[in-house]
């Protein structure tokens, strides 16, 4: 049923009247946090998982890239949803979803399966997500300010990403099995849908608006764009590239997908993506910038990862690096807050310093790395690579919302998660990975008397060496390039009202053209 728009105080009135107003918020908050420790599988059991299924290193990260790519297709869709079904109906949904993928995934052994369960596992993540947070937006940021939003969502977005892992890797290693993972989130996904069937009620603030001019074919198109891409840089070190022909004829069903997206995104009129959103000004600078925070937060994927596997460091050992990143997030994103809102900064010293800290952390690993060093010298740069990269990412998506109108925001956001959430994470994986095959095999072949483990190193030192080099090229031309927001102040966001009325206006113009 539909009830009164809420006016004045902060209030949820989804929830049945026995529930405490105090703490009806940070119920929410928790569902958000559960949310955002679901998944498909858990890269942080990978290790056990090859152990104990016939899956390749290769596969498991597919599958596990399938749900990066499944979190950032949603976007366009939310607001449909959300102002069709009731909040209730959604969160119940999304979590037996959840719960459904979390337990199907522990005893599917088809790989196309288990990419297929993931991706979906990775789109009702993010609707989960959404739900829970458009609904205490005006209690974590009152009149929906996203200068304080943002970073305060953040904390949670990107800091439970390591969170998540690390507690994969702590339940994986104190119960001798990956599934456990699985049960412990199927256990925290079922509180949630107990919570929300007993306290809440079926209740609408805004009347039900139909699911139209939802361009389905076009959400399917780019994600197949984004894991045939994934595909390719994934699996390019293990099919040595184009000398496969599985690989070539994956690049050219790429590159078709891609001629197909472009085309029916500027031949329909309600596109998955509009044309008109790369068109804005300062669009593609932006883009630019968060594809070397990409580049730059990648480092440790491969080089890292390589680095401590020659020092024999276990996996219980580096998941201390997780909670690491959880620390370096919160700091940065607070650090966002406090130089946005209260300080009132320029975003281009804010960007700088993000840069400058993802950089250092590049530059003190460079020194690092010896055969001798203490796992405890690489805490600091871990901290300050997670900082850097929670400042930088928080303040361009901050800009980015400045920049854009409303009813191309999420758009920009989707075309963000292109580049976090799958393709150049695994574009610079990639070609990290051949990058070190390449600079071993160059270090045996000149018989440099080292053991196996410190020729990797070497390789790993010189590849630190170069992203340090195109770090302080691209830092230059950030000093260089003065990147402010197009408004002299924050721009004002609209109400659920005026969302709504707006979407209803659109599905109004397309019966009217039927």
């Amino acid at each position: 049923m539909a009830g009164p728009l809420p006016i004045g105080p902060f209030s949820m009135p989804m929830y049945r009247d026995f529930v405490p107003k105090k703490i009806r918020p940070w119920i929410y908050l928790c569902f958000l946090m559960v949310f955002q420790l679901s998944g498909g599988i858990y890269l942080g059991s990978l290790a056990n998982m090859m152990g104990t299924t016939s899956l390749m290193r290769e596969d498991i990260t597919m599958v596990g890239m399938c749900a990066a790519v499944g979190v950032a297709m949603p976007f366009p869709f939310l607001f449909k949803f959300k102002f069709r079904f009731t909040n209730k109906q959604l969160l119940l949904f999304w979590t037996s979803v959840l719960i459904f993928c979390n337990f199907a995934c522990m005893y599917t052994r088809s790989l196309p399966l288990l990419c297929l369960l993931s991706f979906i596992a990775g789109f009702a993540k993010l609707g989960g997500t959404f739900e829970c947070a458009s609904n205490i937006q005006l209690w974590m940021a009152p009149g929906r300010d996203f200068t304080i939003f943002f970073p305060l969502l953040y904390i949670f977005v990107l800091g439970n990403k390591s969170f998540s892992s690390w507690v994969a890797v702590q339940i994986t290693y104190f119960f001798g099995s990956w599934q456990m993972m699985h049960w412990f989130m199927i256990g925290l996904l079922l509180i949630v849908f107990l919570s929300v069937f007993v306290l809440t009620k079926n209740i609408r603030i805004i009347p039900k608006t139909p699911m139209l001019a939802m361009d389905v074919l076009g959400c399917i198109l780019w994600s197949l764009v984004l894991l045939e891409g994934v595909w390719l840089f994934t699996y390019g070190e293990y099919y040595n590239w184009f000398d496969a022909e599985v690989f070539r004829m994956m690049f050219a069903g790429w590159i078709v997908t891609i001629y197909l997206c472009i085309g029916r995104m500027l031949n329909i009129r309600h596109p998955y993506i509009e044309a008109k959103a790369f068109t804005y000004k300062g669009f593609i600078p932006l883009i630019i910038m968060f594809i070397a925070a990409e580049v730059m937060n990648s480092t440790p994927k491969v080089l890292q990862s390589a680095f401590t596997g020659a020092m024999g460091w276990g996996a219980l050992a580096t998941s201390r690096f997780s909670l690491l990143e959880v620390v370096g997030t919160i700091i940065g994103c607070l650090f966002v807050l406090l130089w946005i809102k209260f300080l009132k900064q320029k975003y281009t010293h804010l960007l700088i310093l993000g840069f400058s800290a993802l950089l250092a952390y590049q530059v003190l690993m460079y020194f690092l790395i010896a055969p001798d060093v203490n796992i405890e010298k690489v805490y600091a740069p871990t901290i300050l690579r997670s900082a850097g990269y929670a400042i930088f990412f928080t303040s361009l998506t901050i800009y980015l919302e400045e920049l854009m109108p409303f009813n191309h925001f999420f758009m920009g956001l989707t075309i963000v998660g292109f580049i976090r959430n799958g393709l150049f994470g695994s574009m610079t994986t990639g070609a990290f990975s051949y990058a070190l095959r390449k600079l071993e095999a160059s270090a045996m072949t000149y018989s440099i008397p080292y053991r196996g483990p410190d020729v990797m190193m070497v390789a790993v030192k010189q590849i630190f060496g170069c992203i340090c080099i195109l770090g302080f090229v691209f830092l230059l031309l950030m000093l260089l390039y003065d990147l402010e927001p197009v408004r002299k102040g924050y721009k004002k966001m609209p109400s659920w009202n005026s969302v709504g009325s707006a979407l209803r206006r659109s599905v109004n113009y397309v019966l009217a053209r039927k």
